[in-house]
C-alpha cells in the first residue's frame, strides 16, 4: 500500500486517548491513558494504564467514564510512569481526537515534574474536516455513526483509541494512501489551530498592527486582543498548550476571527481598551470598565489641616487636584492605609476612622504626631501630607486644547490621527480633511483609568518623541462621562 519513501510507511503513529478528572489541565489530572501504535498499515503495539490522579474523582466524571475512585486508588501516579510514557512515545506522531486537549494534559503533567514534553501532533478532528469537508460535525460519535464504525466503550481510553484508529483506517481505505499522505503531511506542517476554524484562517490575517476578535457559536464575542502583528499574535494563541481552563474554553468555543487594522501600536492599544469596555468579551479579565472609579482629594479643614476625602466625580480639567485612580473604594482605602502607616499621618484626617473627640487610633499607638489634637504644626503636617501623596498626584493636561497624535504604518498604506483631550481618546480620523471637519462638541467620552495610564506613558514617558503631535484649537469640548 505504501512506498518506502512515504511518511506513513516510515513513521509510527501513536493513537492516544486520556480520561481526566475534568477539563482544566492546570488543576485537573489524568486518570487513564491508552495508546495503540500503528505503522505502515499495521498495529505494532499498545499500552494502557489507569492512573491515580492524587485527587477525588467527582460523581459526574465517575458516571461519565466509569472510572471510580476505588479503581484508581492502587493505580500508579503519573510521575511513576512518566519515563515509560516518554520512551514509548519517542519519535512517534502524537495522534488524538481534539488533540489539543490530550496533548495539553500530557504536557501539563510533565511540567508538574519540571520536565518538558514535545511531539509532532496530528488531530483526527482536523483530519476528518480536511478529508470530508462536506460534513459539519466531526466529533467521535458523529464519525462512528457516519462511517458505520464498530461501537466501542466511549469515554474509556482504549475504547476511544479503537474508534479513532477505526476512522483512520476507514478513511485510508476510502480516500487512498496518496490523499491520506497529503492530508497528514499538510496537517503536520501547518500551525495548530482550533478544530472548528477553517484551515486557512491564519493565511487571511494581516501582519500589521491592529485588534483581533474571537467569536464563538451564535456570534458570541469571546476575546479581544491587540498586536503589532495580528497574524503572528493570533498564531501564538494557537501554538500554546492551553493549559488553563480559560485557554481550553476559548479554543473549544472559537468559530471565527475578525480584525481591525490600525496604523500603529498606540491606536491598537486604545482600540483594544475601548472594545473590551464597550463590547464586554467573555474571556477578557483585565481592562473592564470600572463601575466606580474613585480618587482622593485633599482639602484643608476648619483648622487648616489637610483632610482626604474619596471622590467619584472626577473633573478631567482639574486632574492636578486628585491623587490616584482606583477601581473601588476598597482599593482607595487600602492605599490610604499604606500612606498613613508609612508616614505617621493622622487616620482621622485621612478619613480612615469616623470623626470623634480626642486623638485618632494611630495617635494612641504612637504612630500619629498629633495633628488630630492640634499638637503638630499645621504647615509641617500639610507639607508631610503633600510629600506623602506626591507620587499619586494625577497629571494635569499640559496642552491648551486637544492634540492629534499621528501614526503611520511602515508601508505608508494607512495613517491614523488619534485625537486626545484631557487624557481621553476622543476620536480617530485618517486624513487632514477629516481632522479639519472634526468637532468635539456633543461627543461622549469616558474618563478611564486604563486609557489615562496608557496616554500618560505614551505622551509623557521616555519614548514620547516617537509620536508626532499636532496641537489643535479648542473645537468644542466633549461630554465627559464617568464610569
Amino acid at each position: 500500500m505504501f512506498s518506502k519513501s512515504t511518511l506513513l510507511s516510515n513513521t509510527t503513529l501513536a493513537f492516544l486517548d486520556i480520561e481526566t478528572t475534568g477539563g482544566n489541565s492546570s488543576h485537573d489530572r489524568i486518570t487513564e491513558i491508552g495508546i495503540r501504535f500503528w505503522r505502515a498499515g499495521e498495529i505494532v503495539g499498545e499500552w494502557q494504564t489507569l492512573l491515580n490522579p492524587g485527587t477525588r474523582i467527582s460523581p459526574f466524571i465517575e458516571q461519565l467514564t466509569g472510572i471510580s475512585n476505588a479503581m484508581v486508588s492502587d493505580a500508579p501516579s503519573f510521575e511513576s510512569i512518566a519515563d515509560v510514557l516518554e520512551e514509548k512515545l519517542g519519535d512517534t506522531v502524537f495522534v488524538a481526537h481534539n488533540a489539543r486537549f490530550d496533548y495539553g494534559f500530557i504536557k501539563s503533567e510533565f511540567r508538574r515534574l519540571g520536565r518538558v514534553f514535545s511531539a509532532r501532533v496530528l488531530c483526527t478532528v482536523k483530519l476528518s474536516r480536511r478529508l470530508y469537508p462536506e460534513f459539519r460535525r466531526h466529533n467521535m460519535d458523529a464519525l462512528i455513526e457516519r462511517h458505520g464504525l464498530a461501537q466501542v466503550q466511549r469515554h474509556r481510553a482504549m475504547g476511544d483509541v479503537s474508534a479513532m484508529l477505526a476512522f483512520f483506517t476507514h478513511a485510508l481505505a476510502e480516500k487512498g494512501s496518496a490523499q491520506m499522505e497529503e492530508a497528514v503531511a499538510a496537517l503536520l506542517q501547518q500551525p495548530s489551530i482550533p478544530s472548528h476554524l477553517p484551515l486557512d484562517t491564519l493565511k487571511a490575517l494581516p501582519r500589521s498592527p491592529g485588534v483581533y476578535r474571537f467569536y464563538g457559536e451564535n456570534d458570541v464575542l469571546l476575546y479581544v486582543g491587540k498586536s503589532t502583528n495580528i497574524a503572528q499574535r493570533v498564531a501564538s494563541h494557537f501554538s500554546g498548550d492551553h493549559n488553563t481552563g480559560r485557554g481550553v474554553r476559548i479554543s473549544e468555543s472559537l468559530r471565527r476571527v475578525e480584525y481591525t487594522e490600525t496604523a500603529g501600536e498606540l491606536g491598537a492599544l486604545l482600540l483594544e481598551l475601548r472594545q473590551i469596555k464597550t463590547l464586554s468579551p467573555l474571556f477578557n479579565r483585565r481592562s473592564r470598565a470600572a463601575k466606580n472609579l474613585v480618587s482622593i482629594e485633599l482639602a484643608p479643614n476648619g483648622s487648616g489641616y489637610l483632610q482626604a476625602k474619596l471622590v467619584r466625580e472626577i473633573e478631567p480639567h482639574r486632574l492636578g487636584n486628585y491623587f490616584g485612580l482606583f477601581r473601588s473604594k476598597r482599593d482607595a482605602e487600602r492605599a490610604l492605609s499604606g500612606i498613613v502607616a508609612k508616614n505617621e499621618l493622622c487616620n482621622r484626617l485621612l478619613g480612615l476612622e469616623p470623626e470623634h473627640e480626642g486623638p485618632c487610633f494611630q495617635r494612641a499607638l504612637g504612630r500619629c504626631k498629633g495633628a488630630c489634637e492640634g499638637v503638630e504644626d499645621v504647615a509641617r503636617y500639610n507639607l508631610r501630607v503633600q510629600i506623602a501623596f506626591h507620587e499619586l498626584r494625577l497629571r494635569t493636561w499640559p496642552w491648551k486644547g486637544p492634540v492629534a497624535i499621528v501614526e503611520r504604518r511602515e508601508d505608508q498604506i494607512q495613517s491614523d490621527i488619534l485625537v486626545v483631550y484631557n487624557w481621553m481618546h476622543v476620536a480617530t480620523v485618517h486624513d487632514e480633511q477629516e481632522l479639519h471637519d472634526l468637532s468635539l462638541r456633543g461627543k461622549s467620552v469616558t474618563f478611564d483609568l486604563d486609557s489615562y495610564k496608557l496616554l500618560v506613558k505614551a505622551l509623557m514617558g521616555p519614548d514620547n518623541k516617537a509620536h508626532s503631535l499636532i496641537e489643535l484649537p479648542a473645537v468644542g469640548e466633549p461630554d465627559v462621562l464617568m464610569p
